[in-house]
C-alpha cells in the first residue's frame, strides 16, 4: 500500500447498465486506470489530491472487436484538495468504448433473471406458503408514500433512516450503489466530492 499525490480524471459513460465512471490517475510513478465502484458518485472532472493505492495489476478485456490491455490500480482511499473541469484532451484519453465494470465482474449467487422468474406475481397465492384462509379479504394496498419508504429502507439497509449527511458503502454490489446514488439524487441530496459524502440540499 502506498500513498501518492496525483490527479484523477473521471469521465462518465452511458452504458446499458446505466451511467458509470472510469478514471485515469496520473502520479509520479506512472498513469493507471481506476475503476473503483465509488467513482460512480462523482461528476466528470479532474480531482487533485493524495491517493492510497492498494494494488497495481495488468487487466485485459474485449470490447468492440478489440483486446484492451491496461494497467489498473485499486484505490483504498483518497483525500481530495481541488476540482477542475475535464478538458477535451482529457476526455479523449478516456475512451467512451470502455466496458462497464459490472460486465467484467463475475456474477455470484442467484442471477437476477432467475430471481425474477421465481418470484410470485403480486396477487397470486402459493398454497404451500400462504396460509391465509381462502374466504378472507386480501390486505388493502399500502399508500404510495408508505411503499416508497419501504423501498428506500430495503435499498439503503443499515443506512436507513437517512440523515442529512450520507456516506455510501463502496464495497457493496455496484448495481446497488448506482441505485442508491440515483435515489439520493432524486430525493434532494447532492454529492460533495471533497468530503466524499452526500448532503441533503437545503432550500
Amino acid at each position: 500500500m502506498i500513498t501518492l499525490a496525483g490527479q484523477l480524471a473521471i469521465k462518465t459513460i452511458h452504458g446499458r447498465n446505466g451511467d458509470f465512471n472510469v478514471g485515469r490517475l496520473a502520479t509520479s510513478i506512472g498513469e493507471f486506470v481506476i475503476k473503483n465502484a465509488e467513482l460512480d458518485q462523482y461528476d466528470e472532472g479532474k480531482y487533485d489530491g493524495d491517493f492510497v493505492i492498494t494494488e497495481i495489476r495488468p487487466s485485459t478485456y474485449n470490447t468492440s472487436g478489440r483486446l484492451v490491455i491496461e494497467i489498473r490500480a485499486h484505490l483504498g482511499g483518497m483525500t481530495l484538495s481541488s476540482i477542475d473541469r475535464l478538458s477535451r484532451d482529457d476526455a479523449c484519453r478516456l475512451t467512451p468504448q470502455e466496458i462497464d465494470p459490472i460486465d467484467e465482474e463475475t456474477q455470484t449467487g442467484t442471477p437476477v433473471a432467475e430471481a425474477k422468474a421465481t418470484a410470485r406475481t403480486p396477487g397470486t397465492r402459493d398454497p404451500l406458503v400462504d396460509t391465509t384462509p381462502f374466504d378472507s379479504e386480501p390486505a388493502p394496498a399500502l399508500p404510495a408514500e408508505t411503499s416508497a419508504r419501504d423501498d428506500d429502507a430495503a435499498l439503503f439497509g443499515l443506512l436507513w433512516p437517512l440523515g442529512d449527511v450520507v456516506k455510501l458503502d463502496a464495497t457493496i454490489d455496484r448495481r446497488v450503489l448506482r441505485q442508491q446514488r440515483d435515489r439520493l439524487d432524486a430525493i434532494g441530496y447532492r454529492f460533495e466530492p471533497l468530503s466524499q459524502h452526500w448532503h441533503l440540499a437545503t432550500a
